[in-house]
């Protein structure tokens, strides 16, 4: 179906042209689902950009050939589509080849109603009428499972949640019954539900059409789960291929190994994440698990302690309906009457699917969002009592380091300036070149360089902006860090390197966190305990190995379940 010949991708930079992309050779046959993993960077989404010929105008193909096989003409000779002349494209682009695009808030229009959005894909390429284009959008809505689709056609992009965001991206792609799929990073961010849900439905889109699916992941559980063979590929080239089985149980490149090794597991806790330049290098890196005598000796010594936060009966709400008078009829309850306590040194989880109230949990916390009733004392103080000004010399003891690094960091400042900034506000060290020296020793306590003070964010890869926030909380030196989704959309390897990051400064610093994630694996990675929300609701509170290996309700075992465990993957 589709065949890419030594294709070459360059762009230019300060210095010198960077190739993204270098003689790649890859083979989709029909029907079959060809997954491509690899780190950030490597040339995944632009290899599949240069398919669609939607590669930035910067980038140039130096070299190769992209060639396509007609289902509909199986005795007609292949398409070069990096040949054809613009006004050709469209017959292709969407009719033929329909691609998944990784972030569907951008992706999407935001001026323009989802149905339209759709209802436009399907005039365009099937020449219908309105009406008809409508009836049929419809239809592909329900299609993807959407509920209420007739409120989600007329809903903007913003009304949505991520998930149905994503399913309005994949009825769009397939409206026009395309016989190729690029889907690129489709469930990338989504909880462990939404992801069970899309990925059977592009698995059963994909039997119904006799579609051909080209998936781009940097997750191998679920790349495991629906690909039939895969490519693994590393700074713009392939260095292993084959049936997904035998590649991800004995993989034989040195990259590949690290891949497979730095992904957590549900079953075990590892002392260190290995990460690939542990491969590479060719250190030691056989995984040390946590045995059951370190877990109980780590845990004696937490829970002697007094706590050092109590959080009784939390609740927040927000209006979910009003009267002609502005005034709230029904409350939304996003946190509901949730108690717990923290302990110095404790990594806390919190987890559940979208909407269950984690990040507001956390917000709450941090005096970011209101509570309506309940206390969070510290240290026999009731911070929600507080009014702002006392509140003040508080801030400093809980940060937050937020999901998205280059949303929560102001474009305009130099990354030192984002860290010299809250000493500044908190009247931190004697003068401002005290906290330059500060912000600089931060910057290589996480891991970068003093010489990248003077770097903008943009200059950074989203693992390197993660770390750059996780700097600016302990600018102010705090002693609780709520990490919000931070290694959510992250692939393995950054993800690993962040994971050790937290656990060291959790160490050197005697730092507490509230750990926010929908990545089971990631959560029995890192936490001491665990508080499992839904619907704003305590589901379960304990430790993990309870939770996940004697899950007490239904709604645990589902949420288990939904998680990509890939039994051939090494453990």
């Amino acid at each position: 179906m589709l065949e890419i010949k030594d294709l070459t991708i360059e762009f230019p930079s300060t210095n010198g042209t960077v190739r993204a992309v270098s003689s790649l050779s890859l083979r989709l046959n029909k029907s079959e689902t060809l997954g491509i993993v690899g780190e950030s960077g490597s040339g995944k989404s632009v290899t599949a950009l240069s398919v669609m010929r939607l590669l930035p105008a910067t980038g140039k193909i130096a070299s190769g050939e992209i060639l396509y096989q007609s289902s509909a003409q199986p005795s007609a000779s292949k398409t070069n589509l990096l040949a054809l002349p613009p006004s050709e494209l469209p017959k292709f682009r969407g009719a033929e080849i329909a691609m998944i695009f990784q972030e569907p808030m951008t992706s999407l229009n935001p001026v323009f109603r989802c149905g339209e959005q759709v209802t436009e894909s399907i005039r365009l390429h099937q020449k219908v009428s309105t009406r008809e284009a409508e009836e049929r959008a419809m239809q592909w809505l329900e299609r993807v499972r959407l509920p209420d689709t007739k409120r989600i056609f007329q809903s903007f992009p913003h009304q949505l949640s991520g998930g149905q965001k994503q399913r309005v991206m994949i009825a769009m792609a397939m409206s026009c019954q395309p016989s190729i799929l690029l889907a690129d990073e489709p469930t990338t961010a989504l909880d462990v539900t939404v992801q069970k849900a899309i990925l059977e439905l592009m698995r059963e889109l994909k039997e119904e059409h006799s579609l051909s699916m080209l998936f781009i992941s940097h997750d191998l559980g679920v790349v495991a789960e629906i690909c039939d063979r895969v490519a693994v590929i590393s700074q713009g080239n392939i260095v292993e291929e084959g049936p997904v089985k035998q590649v991800l149980t004995s993989p034989a490149h040195p990259y590949t190994k690290g891949l497979v090794a730095c992904r957590p597991s549900l079953h075990r806790q590892l002392h260190r994440m290995p990460t690939i330049s542990d491969f590479f290098e060719k250190k030691h890196h056989e995984a040390r698990v946590v045995s059951e005598a370190d877990t109980a000796a780590r845990r004696a010594t937490l829970y002697a302690q007094e706590p050092l936060l109590k959080i009784k009966n939390l609740l927040v709400r927000y209006p979910a309906s009003k009267n002609w008078r502005g005034e709230p009829n029904t409350w939304l309850h996003a946190v509901d009457e949730v108690s717990f306590d923290v302990f110095p040194g404790e990594t806390f989880g919190l987890a559940g699917e979208s909407g269950c109230g984690k990040t507001t949990l956390g917000k709450a916390l941090a005096r970011l969002t209101d509570a309506h009733a309940g206390s969070v004392v510290w240290n026999n103080t009731d911070l929600l009592a507080l009014d702002p000004e006392a509140f003040q010399p508080y801030r400093r003891e809980i940060q937050v380091v937020f999901q998205d690094p280059y949303a929560s960091l102001n474009p305009r400042l130099t990354v030192g300036e984002a860290i010299v900034e809250p000493m500044r506000v908190h009247r931190l060290h004697q003068d401002e070149k005290t906290r330059r020296e500060k912000a600089m020793e931060l910057l290589k306590t996480v891991g970068l360089q003093a010489e990248h003070f003077g770097r903008y964010p943009r200059e950074f890869s989203g693992g390197q902006r993660q770390r750059v926030c996780v700097a600016r909380a302990l600018a102010v030196e705090p002693k609780v860090l709520v990490c919000d989704e931070i290694v959510s959309s992250l692939d393995v390897s950054v993800q690993a390197t962040v994971l050790n990051l937290l656990l060291d400064l959790r160490e050197q610093l005697g730092l507490t966190y509230l750990f926010i994630s929908h990545d089971l694996s990631v959560v029995k990675q890192m936490c001491d305990r665990l508080l499992v929300m839904r619907a704003g609701k305590t589901e379960a509170l304990g430790f993990p190995e309870d939770i996940f290996e004697r899950p007490e309700s239904a709604y645990l075992r589902q949420l288990i379940a939904a998680f990509p465990q890939s039994s051939f993957i090494r453990e």
